[in-house]
């Protein structure tokens, strides 16, 4: 390429002008594209002035190429017709002159009255009508293989009959440009502190400064989907006038995960198959986290009742709930803040708190579970309240989230009653949806913990995942969260609105 470019400008040099840049790239043995990137180069260093010449010819076909030596249709076919009388029959002439060039050849041998059919003796036969033909098709192919310019009319005859096809080219008439050298200097991008010292930097030329250009795009971290859901949800939660509950401590003890919250020791999901228990420290001594009178009574009620409850009938013991787990649901914040609300100074005050963050469970891991997800919790906690009170505010919330059309189906909990999984009906979808789980607390949680006789909580609990995979289009739970998430997807997922 450097070569090309040297002599191109010793070239034009010499000559003062190229007239014709196709001509010059045949005298250098090299495509005419090839040329091209050349001037371009040069053309953009104000070092050449190209101005375009326009090129136009009719080329042959495939088709035509080979009727420069076989002869046009036309004349194959009366060359297959013998001379005399007797002529040839369609069949045998379709014999020697076969598929498209026979047929076509035969229409214009006809057209032409070269030949002619005569049915005066029974089977119609294609008889010489002209003693010999001036093949003038192909004398016009010989012409445009040539290169020799054609009559308006016979193009037409010859385009309409797919025989030439036209063709378009540009080469350039080169001269010399303001900046013309024999040899290209690269102009300096920078000014460096040698220009400076030596005073080279007055004679030497500088690179013009691209005000349009974007630039290098900045690197930036980006947020991942769920993240962006859950800022939603944060919104919409402190919109409503709820305050956010501390959710970083992910091990807890067996007490406040379950005990606290009316949970027999006995239940399946305190089983090692169902929950993540840890083996170092495997336990927190209950002095160290639970008041004596608050365990007190939490093991009373499990024992024997109390509040209007019967209780379970069992030995509830304190190794049990010393035990060290990560924590099966955010619910587990939820009963310390409630024990704090009861026992904080100067009485109970009615309070909104939320949550949204991690829990963990161990399950097995498919499409659409985890043994890790993050759960979004609300609770409301005064004097009064009702099933009715819950289902407004689940209607509130739910609305804000765009879900507008909420159903109810009573459901267990072992720390709620009545309890309630709530579904939506998703127009996305076009189908009913269980969206989360809903219910309020029980008296065998809340009394313990000190709370008023007239106190109820109201609560529900959603996951973070489930509406996050439905907003972005994702029907694998492991393309969402985990090691198998594609960065790139994090890139490029869209913001986040919802309710709109």
């Amino acid at each position: 390429m450097a070569d090309l470019e040297g002599s191109l400008l010793q070239a034009l040099n010499a000559q003062e002008c190229i007239a014709d840049s196709g001509e010059f790239a045949k005298s250098q043995g090299v495509e005419h594209m090839v040329l091209v990137g050349t001037i371009r180069s040069l053309q953009a260093s104000e070092m050449i002035i190209a101005e375009d010449i326009d090129h136009f010819r009719y080329a042959l076909t495939e088709e035509a190429q080979g009727y420069l030596t076989a002869g046009s249709p036309e004349a194959q076919v009366f060359n297959a017709v013998p001379a005399g009388e007797e002529g040839i029959s369609l069949a045998e002439l379709k014999s020697k002159v076969p598929g498209e060039a026979g047929d076509v050849g035969f229409k214009q041998a006809m057209q032409q009255k070269w030949l002619a059919l005569d049915k005066s003796k029974g089977e119609p036969r294609v008889v010489r009508k002209a003693a010999s033909i001036e093949d003038r098709t192909q004398a016009l192919l010989a012409d445009v293989a040539a290169g020799k310019e054609l009559g308006k009319a016979e193009a037409e005859a010859a385009k309409k009959r797919k025989l030439i096809k036209p063709e378009q080219w540009k080469t350039y008439k080169l001269t010399k440009g303001p900046k013309f050298a024999l040899e290209r200097k690269k102009p300096a991008t920078d000014l460096t502190h040698e220009m400076l010292a030596k005073g080279t930097w007055r004679t030497q030329e500088f690179k013009d400064y691209n005000f349009n250009a974007l630039g290098v795009p900045p690197s930036s971290g980006h947020l991942h989907p769920l993240l962006k859901v859950r800022s939603q949800f944060r919104k919409i939660f402190t919109q409503m006038g709820f305050e956010e509950m501390p959710t970083n401590q992910y091990v807890e003890s067996s007490f406040w995960n379950f005990d606290a919250l009316f949970q027999p020791q006995q239940h399946p999901a305190r089983d090692a198959h169902d929950t993540f228990f840890l083996t170092k420290p495997a336990a927190t001594p209950s002095e160290r986290g639970v008041p004596a009178d608050y365990m007190q009574r939490v093991q009373s009620v499990h024992e024997s009742g109390g509040y209007g409850s019967a209780g379970y009938g069992y030995s509830w013991k304190v190794a049990e709930s010393e035990k060290n787990l990560l924590r099966t649901h955010t619910t587990a914040v939820s009963s310390r803040m409630l024990y704090r609300l009861a026992n904080q100074p100067g009485g109970f005050r009615p309070a909104k708190y939320f949550s949204i963050d991690r829990v963990f469970r161990n399950e097995a891991v498919d499409r659409t579970h985890l043994a890790e997800f993050h759960q979004v919790e609300g609770l409301v906690c005064d004097r009064g309240l009702t099933l009715g009170d819950l289902i407004g505010v689940l209607n509130q919330f739910f609305s804000r989230l765009g879900l507008k059309k909420l159903r109810f189906k009573p459901a267990f909990n072992p720390y709620t009653e009545p309890s309630m999984e709530i579904f939506s009906y998703s127009e996305q979808l076009g189908k009913w949806m269980e969206v989360g789980n809903s219910g309020m607390f029980r008296p065998e949680m809340l009394r313990p913990m000190g709370l008023p006789e007239d106190v109820n909580v109201i609560a529900w609990g959603l996951s973070l995942e489930r509406p996050t995979m439905i907003l972005y289009g994702i029907d694998n739970i492991r393309d969402l969260f985990g090691h198998k998430v594609s960065l790139s997807m994090v890139r490029r997922n869209p913001i986040c609105r919802l309710g709109l």
